[in-house]
């Protein structure tokens, strides 16, 4: 089993990062406020006015390290990787599936197979553990939606087409966000959710659901790019020049899990509120430089628990599940799976 590396956020405006020997260093105003062993890490992400220089960048190429620039809204802005890695037949095998919709079709059924139950499985932890407290309205909201969810997932198994299967999804994201407010407890007008929006996020929710979604993209490419895979030519997601298509396939599995489930403890623990955002003239809301550290380490925190595979039948750390799936994917593409099993949580 691959050792689970460390994620190096760099969030600290004006910072530079330098190559010291093996070290990675980060100054700020030409003083040193940091250094790690390069060994530690599997990739490095700078969020916002964040620079490195050309040494440490190669080194980072040279060692497999890759390095990430968002915005400080999160958004993607580039990625220097080393050469591709990975067997040239595996790739060519992805390519030809991309261009035949049958076998496209049944890897894509399997992600949205994932990604549906795991949104159901959102919806009845709230049930089984607050229910009690929802009010009858809410309650009666979240269990038909339930029930909602659980029909689409059998319909998944019976369409073929992909034009369907995304149709399906849709509905699926549709039913799920609708009742996505009933599941923060908290009574605050400013921490409520009216439905999904990003490129910029206009609320604190959303906000919190794009970061954390950016955040799983950067671990779910570097999951495919280690196995082999070509990240920008996926099945579910159009191709599109500079998005990676296969990343954000990968990415539907694990949202309701990992970043919506992150965003509503957060929520609802009372670890963010209003006070820790600020609106920009557009309507952008933007996360504090203080807010988003704690949203890094408690999403680190997260990618350490241990969780039961359920296809491998064993308890790994979660932040290893998507390099797990990824070869998975890659297993069933050189034909040593039958079909593509998609990360299920119980």
């Amino acid at each position: 089993m691959r050792r689970q590396l460390n994620t190096l956020y760099v969030t600290t405006e004006g910072a530079w990062l330098r190559k010291d020997g093996a070290n990675i260093v980060m100054e700020v105003e030409r003083q040193e406020r940091a250094r790690l062993p390069a060994h530690m890490l599997e990739s490095i992400v700078c969020i916002g006015n964040v620079g490195a220089s050309p040494q440490l960048l190669g080194y980072c190429a040279e060692q497999g390290i890759g390095v990430c620039f968002l915005s400080m809204y999160g958004r993607f802005l580039a990625r220097v990787e080393g050469a591709v890695s990975g067997n040239v037949l595996l790739r060519r095998e992805q390519y030809r599936r991309m261009d035949d919709e049958a076998k496209c079709s049944l890897i894509v059924r399997n992600f949205l197979l994932g990604k549906v139950h795991n949104q159901k499985q959102v919806l009845g932890r709230a049930l089984r553990d607050h229910g009690e407290s929802l009010s009858e309205e809410r309650h009666k909201g979240l269990s038909y939606a339930h029930k909602q969810l659980a029909r689409i997932g059998d319909k998944l198994f019976h369409e073929l087409r992909l034009d369907g299967l995304r149709g399906l999804e849709g509905e699926a994201s549709r039913i799920y966000f609708n009742v996505f407010d009933d599941l923060i407890r908290v009574e605050n007008p400013a921490l409520r959710f009216s439905g999904r929006n990003r490129r910029p996020p206009l609320d604190v929710v959303n906000a919190l659901l794009s970061f954390l979604y950016t955040l799983l993209t950067h671990d779910c490419r570097s999951a495919l790019e280690t196995v082999g895979l070509d990240p920008a030519a996926g099945f579910l997601h159009r191709l599109r020049s500079g998005r990676p298509s296969l990343a954000l396939d990968l990415v539907e599995e694990f949202r309701p899990f990992l970043a919506d489930r992150l965003t509503l403890s957060l929520i609802n623990r009372r670890q963010v509120n209003e006070k820790d955002f600020r609106t920009l003239d557009n309507g952008a809301v933007l996360m504090k430089d203080e807010v988003r550290k704690v949203v890094l380490t408690v999403y680190q925190e997260r990618k350490r628990e241990m969780l039961r595979h359920t296809f491998l039948d064993e308890k790994i750390e979660i932040g290893l599940f998507p390099f797990i799936q990824a070869q998975l994917l890659a297993r069933h593409l050189r034909g040593d799976l039958d079909a593509y099993p998609p990360f299920i949580w119980k």
